[in-house]
């Protein structure tokens, strides 16, 4: 009998073995100390534990409460009621405008025009430019709106109410600086910012308008917010 023939039997035993039973056993392990890691966008705003655990992935975390916008009804260019923040399945692209601006205002409308286009096959991205002037009524919303394509089909809504107080709700609601000028009662202090708000109405990012990169950067972070939407509430965003 030849001596080599047994060693060689038993090498191709032991690499049929590992070819059989390495795969299952890498994946079992994978299983058990592997975890998925997405990108996610930053929550903004103040924070709080609930005091209650919840699963996340398969493991326990404490429950945390975040910053939410409270609901306020708006009246859109065209006279119709807008509910914003009454919709759990839409993302929110928000900035702040007056009438009387000329400069900062005509600006961030240019800008949401872009975007509105860029983003109308996205039926989950709603766009808000909303005054803070309650002189601005609605003629004068849709005096605004008027120079811009189709703004319904855009998700695109140009609002303000009269009778909400939309310097305080700016502040404290969506974490932007929004004053009356203290050398001109006639004329508003507002921030230069937009803001991207998730479906759970959280803030999820500030953008200044001046800056052609912090621009760049919304839409890209859009569509990654498009994606957490679907990945965690896939059946709301799609029926939406």
């Amino acid at each position: 009998m030849n001596p080599v023939i047994r060693p060689m039997k038993f090498s191709k035993i032991i690499i049929l073995a590992i070819v059989l039973f390495v795969p299952g056993f890498l994946y079992l392990l994978m299983e058990n100390l592997g975890r998925h890691e997405y990108v996610k966008l930053p929550i903004y705003g103040e924070k709080s534990l609930s005091g209650e655990m919840r699963r996340v992935m398969g493991r326990e975390r404490p429950d945390t409460i975040y910053h939410q916008l409270d609901p306020l009804s708006l009246t859109n260019w065209d006279g119709r009621p807008v509910s914003w923040m009454g919709n759990d399945s839409i993302i929110s692209v928000a900035h702040l405008i007056y009438s009387a601006d000329s400069s900062f205002s005509d600006i961030a409308l240019d800008y949401m025009d872009h975007l509105a286009t860029k983003f109308a096959s996205k039926a989950s991205v709603h766009l808000f430019s909303i005054t803070v002037d309650p002189r601005d009524s609605v003629p004068v919303l849709a005096k605004m709106a008027n120079r811009f394509g189709d703004l319904d089909r855009r998700k695109w809504h140009i609002v303000g109410n009269p009778s909400v107080d939309m310097l305080t709700y700016a502040r404290e609601q969506m974490l932007l600086n929004a004053n009356r000028d203290p050398q001109d009662s006639t004329r508003y202090m507002i921030d230069d910012q937009i803001i991207l708000i998730d479906g759970k109405h959280r803030i999820r990012g500030f953008y200044p308008l001046s800056q052609h990169a912090e621009l760049k950067r919304l839409e890209d972070e859009i569509k990654l917010q498009l994606v957490e939407e679907i990945r965690d509430n896939p059946v709301r965003v799609e029926r939406n």
